[in-house]
């Protein structure tokens, strides 16, 4: 019940989000600014914050990423064994593949920063910073021959892997900022969290596309469940101990990126049940993720 409370603010946000959007009509183009403002401008001040102010441990960041990684992969090959029993569109699949091994970054730092403070932001930083590339690579591939979008381009213009980059950067440097300039970077972090959390709120959507319902409950037990599993194994097996371990598990336990939802409508692909897909798993996140904080914090 107390991890329930530690996490209920957050999850309240998301709630809130919904309610805003059903009932005050901003409109779509008001939302897809408030995105905007947080993907380009808020998180990536608050990576940059987090990490540049954090004692980094270089050898334990090591492990952690392996087991961040070995999570995604498994979510990976898991996500793929449905094609052998299954007949679905090779569009459709490669649009909702994405909701098994995607991470939302929002919901992440939240989480990480709602409970372990500042060392935990700069802890999942480093990780969503190093994962997101790999995420992207995977995702843009499989949808690669339905739509005309560069890969490349799209990694080097991602803001967050720039934000953790920069913030490590500046730690290794030794660099301490003026407090005006800590002030300003503080307060746009503290920005970063609420209009996050209420942006994955306003972005659910409960209408998908019929006909997927058997591989959307697959996608959705591998990413809530088995990942985590897979991350605690591995984290075992490769002696992760502390805030590392808590944080590469949570990692794993993450629903999915809203961002699959724009890179599936950018290139061409099942736009709709990837929605439904992430707005499924958030909804259940709010169930899971206190359970695995639990046991983990316990």
């Amino acid at each position: 019940m107390q991890t329930v409370l530690l996490l209920l603010p957050d999850f309240s946000l998301i709630l809130l989000g919904a309610a805003i959007r059903r009932w005050m009509h901003l409109g779509d183009h008001f939302w897809s600014g408030v995105e905007k403002l947080v993907y380009f401008i808020l998180f990536p001040a608050l990576l940059v914050n987090a990490i540049m102010r954090t004692q980094l441990d270089l050898g334990a960041a090591l492990p952690l990423l392996a087991t961040a990684f070995a999570a995604m992969a498994g979510g990976m090959l898991l996500g793929l064994l449905p094609r052998v029993f299954l007949q679905v569109p090779a569009l459709s699949f490669a649009s909702i593949y994405q909701c098994a091994y995607r991470f939302n970054s929002y919901i992440a730092l939240a989480v990480a920063g709602m409970l372990f403070g500042r060392p935990g932001i700069a802890t999942m930083g480093l990780v969503v910073g190093a994962a997101v590339p790999f995420a992207n690579l995977v995702s843009v591939w499989m949808l690669a021959r339905h739509g005309e979008i560069g890969l490349w381009r799209e990694v080097a213009r991602n803001p967050l892997i720039w934000a953790t980059a920069g913030g490590f950067l500046l730690n290794l440097a030794g660099f301490l900022p003026p407090p005006p300039l800590q002030a300003f970077l503080g307060r746009l972090a503290d920005a970063s969290i609420a209009l996050g959390l209420i942006a994955v709120g306003a972005a659910l959507r409960l209408d998908g596309t019929a006909g997927l319902r058997l591989l959307s409950g697959w996608l959705l037990a591998v990413k809530l469940l088995a990942l985590p599993l897979i991350a605690i194994a591995v984290g075992r097996a490769v002696g992760l101990s502390g805030l590392n371990f808590q944080i590469a598990v949570l990692f794993a336990a993450m629903p999915t990126a809203s961002s699959a939802y724009i890179l599936a409508m950018r290139m061409g692909g099942d736009g709709r049940s990837v929605a439904w897909l992430i707005s499924a798993s958030t909804l259940l996140a709010m169930l899971s993720l206190p359970l695995w904080a639990a046991w983990l914090i316990g």
